[in-house]
């Protein structure tokens, strides 16, 4: 009599459906995960410069200059920024230079953070944007350009 030692055709044909199904299922999960965990690492990093303009405004500098600064003109702020993997320009063509746009308006004691998704941003929000925009009165409200499904807490998509 002879034993079987292995699995049939037909159960290895079930294992890998089974697998294809569970793949097709997971995979733009993860993708959506992934989406998801860049847009909040950009609003904290974005989010991150408000500090540094507050600085600027309290100490009467409004002139914001991302990295380096000159002490002896009195309107300049060096924000110190860290260029990041995830921002820059989207087009293929632009340079990333990783670094958010920052404006400062002494008039109305307005603010603007931009942080625009680059290349290496998930396709879902390559182009995308992160703005934090500060009111006269100092309150700070952030808002995104990315879809529903991948905005951050404490950060609403616009339509």
């Amino acid at each position: 009599m002879n034993t079987q030692k292995g699995f049939t055709l037909i159960e290895l044909m079930i294992v890998v459906a089974i697998i294809g199904i569970l793949a097709a299922i997971a995979i733009p999960q993860y993708q959506t995960y992934i989406a998801k965990s860049q847009v909040s690492r950009v609003v904290g990093e974005a989010g991150n410069l408000k500090t540094a303009v507050e600085d600027c405004y309290n100490s009467g500098r409004t002139a914001s200059i991302i990295n380096t600064g000159d002490p002896a003109n009195s309107t300049e702020c060096s924000l110190g920024v860290t260029a990041s993997n995830l921002q820059g320009a989207a087009v293929t063509n632009t340079p990333d230079t990783g670094m958010p746009t920052v404006s400062m308006d002494a008039a109305t004691n307005e603010a603007s953070i931009v942080a625009e998704f680059g290349q290496s941003a998930s396709g879902a929000i390559a182009g995308e944007t992160v703005t934090w925009a500060r009111s006269g009165e100092g309150t700070w409200t952030c808002s995104t350009t990315v879809e529903a499904k991948y905005e951050s807490n404490g950060c609403p998509a616009t339509p």
